[in-house]
């Protein structure tokens, strides 16, 4: 197979040192990435910002912002059998990045915010035969914001996570394929999960060829 995997979290810059991001250390993608070569598939990884080794035998893309995640995911799409989703891509991003530093100054500061592009939910729009297999980083309502995350962006898998996973090797975890229940995962490390994961993949991957 040919899997396509995001990782990492994604810088959103409005000034040329500031940004807002995430806690996301792209551990769980790279591990994705490692499970699937050792079971002898293509991997492309596409990374955000990250403090990790490549894994050996990878098509690494580097990227920093949530725009250019989704032009690099978009662009490797139509090539990929199936997607694994890690990323923490941010949902929003400055609408205006200063072109210098900004100084300080007496009162409070305002940045108005735009929504970034929902990578998930156009690739569940056009995909054809490719499975998407997303995570959900949920604190409240978790197992209805994670269902509805998986109908809503027609996805073939979810893996539900907390958010005080981020750069954990080793935490709680669930994962719906429907029609099936949760399956609970408790106190398993990243590469552990990985390795289901691919699995995974192999077997919804073999049903859809019948």
């Amino acid at each position: 197979m040919r899997f396509l995997i995001t990782a990492g979290p994604t810088r959103e810059y409005f000034d040329t040192v500031r940004f807002l991001t995430n806690a996301s250390s792209g551990k769980m993608g790279y591990a994705c990435a490692a499970a699937a070569l050792a079971d002898g598939h293509q991997v492309t990884l596409i990374s955000g910002p990250v403090n990790l080794d490549k894994p050996t035998g990878a098509k690494l893309i580097q990227v920093t912002s949530s725009e250019e995640m989704a032009r690099a995911v978009l662009k490797e799409f139509s090539s990929c059998d199936c997607v694994i989703m890690t990323a923490a891509v941010c949902d929003y991003r400055p609408a205006r990045k200063y072109s210098s530093k900004m100084s300080k100054s007496d009162g409070p500061l305002s940045i108005q915010m735009r929504r970034t592009t929902d990578i998930l939910a156009r690739l569940g729009k056009t995909k054809k035969k490719q499975l998407l297999i997303g995570f959900a980083v949920q604190d409240k309502s978790p197992h209805q914001n994670a269902r509805r995350k998986l109908t809503e962006k027609n996805l073939d898998a979810i893996i539900l996570n907390h958010p005080k996973t981020f750069a954990t090797d080793k935490s709680d975890f669930e994962i719906l394929t429907p029609p099936s229940n949760w399956q609970k995962l408790p106190r398993v490390t990243k590469k552990n999960l990985a390795t289901r994961l691919i699995k995974l993949a192999n077997k919804l991957f073999s049903n859809q060829l019948g």
